[in-house]
């Protein structure tokens, strides 16, 4: 994939994320490696929404959390990228947002737990980082996210917001949505009272692999691509 390629897949996630309920003002960000050199990522800039990254406004950031190309200004919270970037070298692009009921859970010291379909992604493998409310502005404390997320695909930041990776931009994007769906459906669940009995593990892991399989996250970003075409 060229840059021009993956910058224009850039500009997509940030559309589809801000379509989808996932924008805080300007405070979201994405990234994505750039494709030949692994120790640089591509990264939305400070100051704008999810929608408004441009070719243009596209920043080039190194794993020390420097602009290396680019005069937009930088998130201070980089930290978070340019830490699980450096111990991830399976992870090609994060996402950091503030989803309601994402943060709501977050909140309340309860687990992930398996009641609908998106939730068994997160099955068993939903850390949480509590380390601080604050924004993630040190290396020190990206170092910190990158642990609490592990191996993981995503990390509940406590009363803050989410960090989700991926293999990709399809599988990340696909993965912060999940998680806000899955967060949801839970936190209404819970408050309607007692849940019946989650199904057995080993059928929670088997709708894991389904869901996760590659081709599940390439289409489901090329309709979520069309529907934000289809706004415009």
């Amino acid at each position: 994939m060229t840059h021009e390629e993956t910058k224009q897949k850039l500009i997509d996630a940030g559309k589809i994320l801000e379509m989808e309920g996932q924008a805080d003002f300007t405070r979201g960000h994405v990234s994505v490696r750039v494709p030949d050199d692994p120790s640089l990522f591509f990264m939305k800039p400070h100051s704008i929404g999810f929608e408004e990254i441009t070719m243009e406004n596209i920043l080039t950031i190194d794993l020390d959390g420097k602009v290396v190309a680019g005069t937009a200004r930088r998130h201070s919270e980089v930290y978070i990228h340019s830490e699980i970037f450096r111990v991830r070298p399976d992870v090609q692009s994060i996402i950091h947002s503030h989803p309601p009921y994402a943060v709501a859970l977050s909140a309340s010291g309860r687990p992930m737990r398996a009641l609908s379909q998106p939730s068994s992604l997160f099955y068993e493998a939903l850390p949480v980082y509590t380390d601080t409310i604050d924004l993630i502005r040190s290396t020190a404390m990206g170092e910190g996210v990158a642990k609490a997320l592990g191996p993981h695909r995503a990390v509940l930041l406590k009363n803050h917001g989410v960090v989700a990776a991926g293999s990709n931009i399809e599988e990340c994007v696909g993965v912060a949505l999940m998680l806000e769906t899955a967060a949801m459906i839970q936190m209404i669940a819970e408050a309607a009272g007692p849940t019946a009995p989650e199904f057995p593990r080993e059928q929670i892991l088997a709708l894991q692999y389904n869901l996760t399989r590659p081709d599940q996250f390439d289409v489901n970003f090329d309709y979520l691509r069309r529907k934000a075409l289809r706004r415009r």
